[in-house]
């Protein structure tokens, strides 16, 4: 099944047996996820891609609603609505403020166990200032399925309301987004690399959907450390579809370093301001990029400070300008 033709039949479902059929349900629904499943898009654009991750959760929501009833148990919590779809892993509404992610299989229980150690590790050695540029890892443990046998990783992270993507940022901004505005998305980018580098942590996946962004109080959350390594390891797999994202260090599987996720952000930047970026932004931004790990910069903080200077020199002493999603 092609991933427009899946689109426009969940667009179309008014019930379950609409959706799934009533002769083989189960291979249906295998054929739904299949074609809407994020990692399979590729380079769909962005239109596509909107569209194919909204009917994925419509579809699994669905699905497990018919298959297991509402309110399923997992361990000490009872899962409520499906409110993201992730590269490996489903997030539920749990109440008090917090998601649980259920790997969809159980071969990344593996990376879930990085997310965890990774969180973990950064509140413990973190300057408590800056833990809000991460998740807070609530709990973490072993759910197996009483139905498959099939044990998971099941990781509970702390929610924070009104956040959105830089994908979101770029749809709002086709043309791409003033440089002012990128100024404090980078900067407090840096802040949450800055933090995990410090604690001995490389995030492994710096990409537009794990940069998080609060636009009214311009609060920046990085998400997804499922990939992460310790520097000089490493990164363990990458996200389906992005593979040009990546410096080359991650995709000839050699060591990383604070300067993968420095490139990797200055990636996103970039492509957020497109065609909008000021040379000067550019060039800094190509300083960050070098081919090889070794010429880059690899300390996150001082490279905060040299990012101020040269928006110092294209926009003036720094002040606080609204952001809104509707421009």
């Amino acid at each position: 099944m092609r991933t427009e033709e899946a689109i426009r039949l969940v667009a179309a479902a008014r019930t379950d047996d609409d959706l799934f059929g009533t002769d083989a349900p189960a291979h249906r629904y295998r054929q739904l996820v299949a074609a809407l499943h994020p990692d399979r898009l590729g380079r769909a654009d962005d239109r596509v891609r909107a569209a194919a991750t909204e009917a994925f959760v419509e579809v699994t929501t669905r699905w497990r609603a018919t298959t297991h009833g509402p309110g399923i148990l997992l361990g000490d919590y009872r899962l409520g609505r499906l409110a993201y779809a992730g590269d490996l892993a489903d997030l539920y509404d749990v109440g008090a403020d917090r998601l649980l992610k259920l790997p969809r299989q159980p071969g990344d229980n593996d990376l879930m166990a990085r997310e965890a150690h990774a969180l973990r590790t950064i509140e413990d050695q973190g300057d408590p200032r800056h833990l809000p540029y991460v998740p807070r890892l609530v709990d973490s443990f072993r759910h197996r399925d009483a139905a498959t046998g099939a044990e998971r990783r099941v990781n509970v992270l702390a929610a924070v309301p009104n956040l959105h993507s830089l994908d979101e940022v770029r749809r709002a901004y086709p043309d791409g987004l003033d440089g002012r505005d990128a100024a404090w998305m980078w900067r407090r980018l840096l802040v949450a690399l800055g933090l995990a580098h410090r604690a001995s942590v490389v995030h492994g996946a710096v990409l537009p959907r794990h940069v998080l962004i609060e636009p009214d109080a311009h609060g920046v959350v990085l998400v997804d450390w499922c990939f992460s390594a310790e520097p000089d390891t490493a990164v363990p797999a990458l996200v389906p579809g992005y593979e040009d994202w990546y410096p080359q260090e991650v995709t000839t599987r050699q060591p990383c370093g604070p300067g993968t996720d420095i490139a990797m952000a200055a990636r996103c930047m970039t492509w957020l301001m497109g065609g909008r970026a000021p040379r000067e932004l550019l060039a800094f931004a190509d300083g960050c990029r070098h081919r090889f790990l070794r010429a880059r910069p690899d300390d996150a903080w001082r490279l905060l400070g040299e990012l101020d200077e040269v928006l110092e020199r294209l926009y003036g002493p720094r002040t606080f300008r609204p952001f809104t999603l509707n421009p």
